[in-house]
Order: structure tokens, then C-alpha cells, then sequence
């Protein structure tokens, strides 16, 4: 239980800023916390040893994990985004600091996405745009997304999202995690020990996992080769899950038909890069998890948590920081 003096107010540290932008209606909670934003590392450092809170709005800095040898204030940090790899170490780990995410903001969009890039591969729109820009009509036959099957590689919410939207359009969905269970959206979902198994039988395998130490790089050479040559790979979790140069051997020669990609081992994703420019690849920059009205609804998912924080309430979307994300039951932590 976090118990405040009457009168004081919590410092409350703002990391960075989301399309040039601070967290929409921040001014409404400055009577019960004291907010200072920075954007770069002597900033942060002067702000940091008073901070009992942390927001790292721009969830991709790595400004916190650098400096949190100077946050002995600190008991919380909560991190505008689905995936808390850019805060997470070994020191932070082993504190009492509580860490929270964005856990369910995104679920329909990245769902979304992830179903507009399979109907853009079935229906073949890539080559109808084309064909668009050069004025040639050209009929063909097309790939039907029911009756496909989909191998969703993270059975999370967002995962299950997805999984619920392409069994609505008549995909064969099976769901792979860290274990073994029945999910009522999923299924049975087998053990991530199970992946190599069913890559052969999948027309898509989707990518939706944090990263961590165990998921980097599980999509690798000898699973792309596993991987039916109609295959496509979806990538809306983290670049660094892929071996990015084995997977564009694997474009190039023809081992998979495609791949749609959100996210890249670089991001923004370098101009010399062969992806760009390869005819069966979507190249989306990082933003399947943005809609209209995103940047409130973050906004809004940290400020009912900071009135929890600061009412002594249990907090939501508490992060295992073993594991590297929010469990399947979330533990809260008051």
C-alpha cells in the first residue's frame, strides 16, 4: 500500500513525447502530482532522484533503463505500449518498483491490421495496385481467407483478438504460447516447444509476442524453411523476433510467398533496405496499433491508474517482470 502525506504531491517524470505530443488532458492531474517532462538524458537526470513515478510515454526510450541507478524514489512505471522491452533490465527486474502497460488499448487495431494485411495477400491487392498505377486491366482468381489456417505465435489478449476476428471470417486458427492450456477464444494452445511442429501446416503465422530473452529470434533460418513455400509471415510484435536478413533470403528465393511487417530489427527501417522494394512484402511503419483517438485512450488507461496509485487502489495491467509482460491473470499490486 503506498501511503502519501496530506499536502505533498508525488513527482511524476513524463519520457518523451508521441507524435510531438505529451499525454492529452496531463494538466488535469497536477494538483495531486508534481509532472515534469524531459526528452533527453540530462533532463531526465535532473529530475530522476525525486520521482516516484515514471511515465514513459515515448515507450521506446531507452532513457529510464540507462539512468535507473539515479531513481531511488522510484516505485512505479508504467509504459504506453503493449511491449515494456525498452525499460525492462536486470536491475529493474530485481526491484520493488511495480511496472505496468498498455495492455488492451490496442487489441482491436492490431487485429485489424493484421487482418487487412492476410486479405491484401489473398486477394492479391498488391499486384492489383500495381497494375492500377500502370493502367492495365488484368483479370485474375483469387485466394479465398476462409479456410485458411493461421498459427498466432502469442495467445495474449492481442493475440486472441486476433484469433477471434479470423474465426469470424472462417480461418483455422490455433494459438502457440509459453505453455500448454485451453483458451476459450483460442482453443487449445500449444506449447511455444510445439512451433516447429506446426509451421509446415500454417498458411500464416502471425507474430504477436513480446520481446524477451526466450523470444528473440524464434523465427530463424530453420523455421522459415519449416514454413509451407505458399506461406506468409505477419510480424506485428517486435523486429528483433525475426532474423531479418534469413527472412529476406527467404523472400528473395521463394522459401515463403510473403510477409507483412509491422515492426523491423531497425526502425524507422533504413532506405537501403531490400524490403522496400520486394513485390510480395507490406512494409508498415510501426503503426498497426494506431487509430484515431489512440494517443487519449493512452492517456486515459495511465491517468485511472495514477488515481488507483495515488488512492492506495490495487493498480491494473501489472507486468510479471520475469516473464516481460502482463499474465493471462494479472496480478495487481496495490
Amino acid at each position: 500500500m503506498t501511503v502519501h502525506v496530506p499536502g505533498s504531491r508525488p513527482a511524476l517524470v513524463v519520457i518523451g513525447a508521441l507524435n510531438g505530443r505529451l499525454p492529452p488532458g496531463l494538466e488535469t492531474v497536477a494538483d495531486r502530482v508534481a509532472v515534469q517532462s524531459v526528452s533527453t538524458a540530462s533532463e531526465l537526470a535532473t529530475v530522476l532522484p525525486d520521482a516516484s513515478i515514471v511515465l514513459l510515454w515515448e515507450f521506446d526510450s531507452t532513457l529510464l533503463r540507462e539512468h535507473f541507478d539515479r531513481a531511488p524514489a522510484l516505485r512505479w512505471v508504467h509504459v504506453a505500449g503493449a511491449g515494456v522491452d525498452a525499460v525492462m533490465t536486470a536491475e529493474i527486474a530485481s526491484s520493488d518498483v511495480v511496472v505496468t502497460n498498455a495492455r488492451g488499448v490496442f487489441n482491436r487495431s492490431i487485429a485489424e491490421t493484421v487482418v487487412a494485411m492476410m486479405l491484401v495477400f489473398v486477394k492479391d491487392m498488391l499486384t492489383t495496385m500495381a497494375l492500377q498505377a500502370q493502367r492495365t486491366w488484368l483479370h485474375r482468381d483469387t485466394e479465398m481467407l476462409a479456410g485458411q489456417t493461421a498459427l498466432i505465435v502469442g495467445a495474449g489478449e492481442i493475440g486472441r483478438a486476433i484469433g477471434r476476428s479470423l474465426e469470424a471470417l472462417g480461418v483455422d486458427v490455433t494459438g502457440v504460447a509459453t505453455s500448454e492450456r485451453y483458451d476459450e477464444d483460442l482453443g487449445l494452445v500449444r506449447s511455444a516447444e510445439d512451433l516447429d511442429s506446426l509451421l509446415p501446416r500454417a498458411d500464416f503465422v502471425i507474430l504477436v509476442l513480446p520481446l524477451t530473452d526466450l523470444t528473440r529470434g524464434i523465427i530463424g533460418p530453420e523455421q522459415l524453411a519449416l514454413m509451407k513455400t505458399t506461406a506468409r509471415l505477419i510480424n506485428v510484435g517486435r523486429g528483433q523476433l525475426v532474423d531479418e536478413p534469413a527472412l529476406i533470403a527467404a523472400l528473395r528465393s521463394g522459401s515463403i510467398a510473403g510477409a507483412g511487417l509491422d515492426v523491423f530489427q531497425t526502425e524507422p527501417l533504413p532506405s537501403a533496405s531490400p524490403l522496400w522494394a520486394m513485390p510480395n512484402v507490406i512494409v508498415s511503419p510501426h503503426m498497426s496499433a494506431d487509430f484515431h483517438g489512440w494517443l487519449q485512450a493512452l492517456a486515459n488507461q495511465f491517468f485511472d491508474n495514477l488515481d488507483r496509485w495515488l488512492d492506495g487502489q490495487p493498480l491494473r495491467n501489472v507486468v510479471d517482470k520475469k516473464l516481460g509482460y502482463v499474465p493471462g491473470n494479472p496480478t495487481q499490486v496495490a
